[in-house]
């Protein structure tokens, strides 16, 4: 009698454990959901005011198309039991629900489909300003149906078929399968598309300003809170250790973002003799990207010194990606999603209690890193490259000189997000 009611009172927990564990992603898909909204803003700060009704179409669409592709097919090709082409990536019989997702783990499902449409909207940032609607939603749909979730297949399942993970590559939450993803396919796009009209004046770069920092603060802030679900989140389950292991990966994420704030301030403060306020939140989401693959494996101290480090090589990537490679990304997503992103991943090999170098570690976890980072970055510019080519034969990528001097939102879509004497001060 008394093992049967252990037995009960043991199932009963097991059950609560899980539900609990379910609410938690939940909550976090939400947070990550609200995130679409800072990257909005976000971007609608750092450019002019004339493509603000853009921008925020993109985004929307990026959400929007990324639900519907990643429930329909894109959640299977990541997840899927069936291997494909050695591994390459994932299907699953349609009896097992994976293909028009019809599974009953329908959270996991939300949670990964706003994974999804941030690596896509990482994108439409680095090609504002000047880049067709119409081809721009053509992409978003193929990058959440089968870039990011083939690249996504090779280690988020978490299994002996995901060869990242089989080789011990550690990326908790998406510095690469997220982050650098979506920055390599920004910096083929930017190179396609070509630089903003007016950028660049007999070779040297010249500042465009973004119409509203206002906009772009409460973006970052935004964020800064989303990434609080996108990373802890990614414990996956809560309760016991697991409720300790999310607040450690929580206090990771927000010392590695306080302190990249402040490392790209005093950067810019002594290079500049400005206090720079752009940089100084590229520095914010930098501590935020570098940190997301190493939060659930390194200490505080670690996550300090890899926001420390993100957020000064931000600065650097921005201006050597700005004024020497002369490709024009104007809130500077390439070096904050893809720089961060490969070197957030890369120093887990520095800085993880289990195989960092500081901690006893041979060098193998260094290696792992470096070449699992890569291997998402190469994949994505390669596979962005093709598709985006044959757009720019097809349909083309950019819209016209008038175009893009009147500004997006009355050519692409027929009305100003502002009032007229507002927009004509930022054109």
């Amino acid at each position: 009698m008394i093992v049967q009611e252990q037995e009960a009172i043991d199932k009963a927990i097991e059950a609560i454990t899980g539900d609990m564990g379910a609410l938690w992603i939940t909550i976090a898909a939400i947070l990550v959901f609200f995130m679409q909204a800072g990257f909005t803003l976000l971007e609608i700060g750092f450019t002019r005011s004339k493509n603000s009704g853009n921008i925020i179409m993109k985004n929307i669409m990026d959400l929007a198309i990324g639900s519907i592709m990643f429930w329909a097919l894109g959640y299977g090709i990541m997840y899927g039991s069936d291997l494909v082409g050695g591994g390459f990536f994932r299907s699953s019989p349609s009896d097992q629900g994976y293909f028009f997702f019809s599974a009953s783990d329908w959270y996991n499902l939300f949670f990964q489909t706003v994974f999804c449409a941030t690596a896509a909207t990482i994108v439409s940032g680095a090609i504002a300003e000047r880049t067709k609607f119409s081809t721009y939603l053509i992409f978003s749909a193929v990058l959440t149906t089968l870039i990011y979730p083939i690249s996504g297949s090779w280690y988020w399942p978490f299994d002996d078929d995901a060869w990242l993970n089989t080789a011990g590559f550690v990326d908790f939450a998406g510095s690469s399968v997220v982050h650098a993803v979506g920055g390599a396919a920004a910096l083929v796009a930017a190179i396609l598309v070509g630089p903003r009209i007016g950028k660049y004046v007999d070779g040297k770069a010249q500042a465009i300003p973004g119409h509203n920092m206002a906009f772009g603060a409460l973006g970052v802030l935004i964020l800064w809170l989303g990434w609080f679900g996108f990373n802890g989140g990614s414990q996956l389950a809560w309760g016991g250790d697991d409720t300790v292991a999310a607040g450690s990966v929580i206090i990771n994420t927000n010392i590695a973002a306080a302190i990249g704030a402040i490392a790209a301030l005093l950067f810019t403060w002594a290079r500049y003799k400005k206090a720079d306020i752009s940089m100084t939140l590229n520095g914010a989401l930098a501590g935020l990207v570098g940190i997301t693959a190493g939060c659930g494996a390194v200490n505080a101290w670690g996550a300090l010194a890899i926001g420390l480090i993100c957020g000064i090589v931000v600065v650097l990537s921005i201006e050597f990606i700005d004024k020497k490679l002369k490709i024009d990304d104007p809130v500077g997503a390439i070096s904050v999603h893809g720089v961060c992103g490969f070197l957030g991943t890369v120093l887990i090999g520095v800085f993880a209690l289990d195989g960092g170098l500081l901690y006893g570690g041979s060098g193998k976890l260094l290696w792992v890193q470096t070449y699992g980072s890569l291997a998402y970055i190469l994949w994505a510019a390669l596979a962005s490259f093709i598709v985006l080519f044959i757009l720019k034969k097809t349909i083309g990528l950019r819209v016209s000189e008038e175009e893009e001097v009147d500004g997006l939102d009355l050519h692409e879509h027929g009305v100003e997000a502002y009032p007229e004497h507002i927009s004509s001060q930022n054109n």
